[in-house]
């Protein structure tokens, strides 16, 4: 499996170059998941999983799991950005997606098919790991006011323990989000390659256009 880059500044950090992606997506079909923090991206994500048997990878979770890992290179890094509010190196998160994609496909006998979520979150990781891992289908896009995304945070930050779930925390993340996010989001747009679901609704409601969509988009549902 591949190692994460070596220690080094961060401006300096580098993946390696690579010609072609590591994945073809005649054979891999990797589905982005965009949506300010509340906008309910997890709910969606775990009923994707069971109904389309998608591997569920979380950018933050895959990242918070590394800040903790005895020995981890960039812990403490990654503990002071998320803590910011702001956005990890990108090869750092890249090359930990790609380390998850490696490992259910040769440990965990995966069918291909990944849900990333919460990522990409800077043109630069969308280009690095279409450019390096594989191209996407498209991007699922859970579109949700500020307002309503904040009351769930906020409501789920007194059982979650996340030190993000705070409202200062919460206001940093949206102007990042809006700042650094949203372009991505025009940018796929404009390929065509965004489905964008109104996420104000019920999770029950707003799984049942997820479900129309993503058979607009060939996916079946394996249940």
């Amino acid at each position: 499996m591949p190692a994460l880059p070596p220690p080094a500044d961060k401006a300096q950090l580098s993946a390696p170059e690579k010609s072609t992606p590591t994945f073809s997506p005649d054979e891999i079909s990797v589905v982005f998941v965009l949506g300010g923090p509340g906008a309910g991206k997890g709910t969606q994500c775990d009923r994707l999983v069971r109904d389309y048997g998608f591997t569920h990878l979380s950018a933050g979770d895959l990242l918070r799991q590394e800040q903790d890992r005895e020995g981890s290179q960039f812990g403490s890094l990654i503990k002071d950005v998320i803590k910011e509010g702001k956005i990890v190196p990108m090869e750092i998160t890249v090359q930990l997606l790609e380390n998850a994609m490696n490992d259910d496909l040769t440990n965990k006998h995966g069918n291909g098919r990944f849900l990333i979520d919460g990522f990409p979150r800077k043109m630069d990781q969308a280009l690095k790991f279409e450019e390096s891992v594989c191209p996407s289908k498209f991007t699922l896009f859970f579109d949700c006011p500020e307002d309503v995304m904040q009351e769930r945070l906020l409501n789920r930050g007194k059982t979650s323990g996340r030190a993000d779930d705070n409202a200062e925390s919460i206001k940093k993340r949206f102007k990042t989000f809006v700042e650094t996010s949203m372009p991505v989001v025009e940018y796929f747009e404009k390929e065509g390659k965004v489905v964008r679901i109104p996420a104000t609704k019920a999770p029950d409601e707003v799984y049942a256009e997820v479900k129309e969509k993503m058979g607009d988009r060939g996916f079946e549902m394996e249940k």
